[in-house]
């Protein structure tokens, strides 16, 4: 070759100088070429070299090749995996719960119910650097369309924003998309329980005392008012949880039914949760 050829610049078939990695194919597709961070030869095509050339007809709106690069050369810069490393919602989902080692029957439970919900939706199948702000927005507005309840939806968002911060953190995505307050998107439309009054406390005890059937109750129905023990709580007392000279009741644990009908032994619900009552 000589030393013109060599230092002649590439140009497209409007004459215009071609950057290192870039082409134009015979049919008049742009091509980029470049190294990904695996050390893998990939390519990035488009009809248009810039953003401002039409698009050949017949053709489908695409971005042009050269803000293809921009986001590309940015993300190999910055250390950032291409593409998400192919992941999908689903599978994002599923590394970040598989990292949830020792958690509670409840937990596993929620984690489960969550999975679930996602298999069904077209929203799982996306790859993960393909979701944005908007994206994140829409699907927990269709959850609530489709008639999926406030908390439910809060369950939903309360393991997908951290598998995507994960995703953040590991390099795959620049932002988390569900980093917004759910109360801005979805209507709260849970129902505030009221606690019943002294006066309905004491009718409701007499007719659990004086029913045939319900008397048989009446001492667990009346511990679990007077002492505000949930009911897992109070079906896992044993004989050493109770004092009956200091008239104390040691709360440590709670009896807990899974939905396969076994029962497990589990810590109280929450650190605060283990204490000590006096009567």
């Amino acid at each position: 070759m000589s030393e013109r050829n060599r230092n002649q610049k590439r140009r497209d078939k409007k004459g215009r100088i071609l950057r290192n990695g870039e082409s134009q194919r015979a049919d008049g597709r742009y091509a980029f070429v470049y190294t990904d961070c695996f050390g893998k030869q990939k390519f990035l095509y488009s009809w248009k070299l810039e953003s401002t050339d039409p698009l050949p007809v017949g053709r489908r709106p695409c971005q042009s090749l050269r803000e293809k690069e921009k986001v590309i050369l940015r993300d190999i810069n910055d250390g950032i995996t291409p593409y998400g490393d192919n992941l999908t919602v689903l599978e994002l989902v599923k590394k970040y719960i598989a990292q949830k080692t020792g958690v509670r029957h409840n937990t596993a439970a929620n984690y489960n119910f969550v999975i679930n919900i996602i298999k069904k939706e077209e929203f799982g199948a996306l790859r993960i650097d393909k979701v944005k702000l908007s994206d994140a927005k829409a699907w927990l507005i269709k959850l609530q369309a489709d008639g999926r309840g406030y908390s439910t939806i809060h369950s939903v968002r309360g393991v997908v924003r951290p598998a995507f911060q994960m995703a953040v953190d590991d390099d795959l995505i620049r932002k988390n998309p569900f980093e917004f307050q759910l109360c801005t998107v979805v209507v709260n439309d849970s129902v505030t329980r009221g606690a019943i009054t002294r006066k309905q406390e004491r009718k409701f005890l007499e007719f659990i005392k004086n029913d045939e059937h319900y008397k048989r109750y009446y001492d667990g129905m009346f511990i679990l008012f007077k002492t505000g023990l949930r009911i897992s709580e109070f079906c896992g007392l044993t004989l050493s949880d109770i004092d009956f000279e200091e008239k104390q009741i040691s709360v440590n644990h709670q009896l807990k039914r899974t939905r396969d009908m076994k029962y497990v032994i589990e810590d109280t619900k929450t650190s605060s949760g283990t204490s000590i009552l006096y009567h």
